[in-house]
């Protein structure tokens, strides 16, 4: 029984390893010689990734974020699913906060994409419509927003309980980030922190 827990936390300090890989700054640094800490917003992202290497590095971190996101949940197995469902949440996680970082990171957008892909592949399109829906409307934000709010019901309607489970998994993490922003905010109104959550911006609304 130990050793089956023992089992349990190596998969879940695993799937934070390596969700904690920050792809995207090692490509920056590789191919522009800059940290994505320091331009832009200051998000460890795909985005601040293509302002400074282009399109090849973007795929390529992209790629490599997804993947990473999907050892946890594989290294669970079918047989514990709770156990892959928490393990992907790590994952995003520890892209979100990666120690590797400093706590800095990303928005969990693509290491979603990975999670979902091995445990509830019905929410990858929902996820990719939102950030092209945003992305039309130039609301890239709001966009991730409304899917991730859709992710709940799709996941729940194909997958049942272990769907909301999956769901609440993903989408915790990727909304506490939003919360928390870059850095605090100058007023610490509730108007405030929901706008960072709505908008995914971490100025204060006027």
């Amino acid at each position: 029984m130990t050793q089956h827990r023992m089992g349990r936390l190596k998969v879940l300090g695993v799937s934070f390893l390596a969700g904690s890989i920050p792809s995207s700054n090692i490509a920056a640094r590789a191919r522009a010689s800059v940290d994505l800490r320091d331009v832009g917003t200051g998000t460890v992202s795909g985005t601040g990734l293509y302002d400074v290497a282009g399109f090849g590095p973007l795929a390529l971190a992209g790629i490599a974020d997804i993947a990473k996101a999907t050892i946890g949940p594989l290294l669970a197995g079918k047989g514990r699913g709770k156990l892959a469902a928490v393990a992907g949440g790590l994952a995003i996680a520890g892209h979100n906060w990666s120690p590797f970082l400093r706590g800095a990171g990303g928005r969990g957008f693509a290491p979603s994409l990975g999670v979902l892909g091995t445990q509830a592949a019905s929410g990858v399109p929902v996820m990719l419509g939102g950030l092209v829906a945003g992305r039309a409307v130039h609301q890239t934000g709001l966009g991730g927003f409304a899917a991730q709010c859709l992710l709940v019901p799709v996941l729940v309607r194909r997958h049942g309980r272990r769907g909301l489970l999956i769901a609440t998994c993903v989408v915790t993490p990727m909304w506490a980030k939003r919360i928390a922003g870059n850095g605090p905010l100058p007023e610490r109104t509730f108007n405030a922190y929901a706008h960072r959550l709505l908008f995914d911006r971490d100025e204060t609304p006027r």
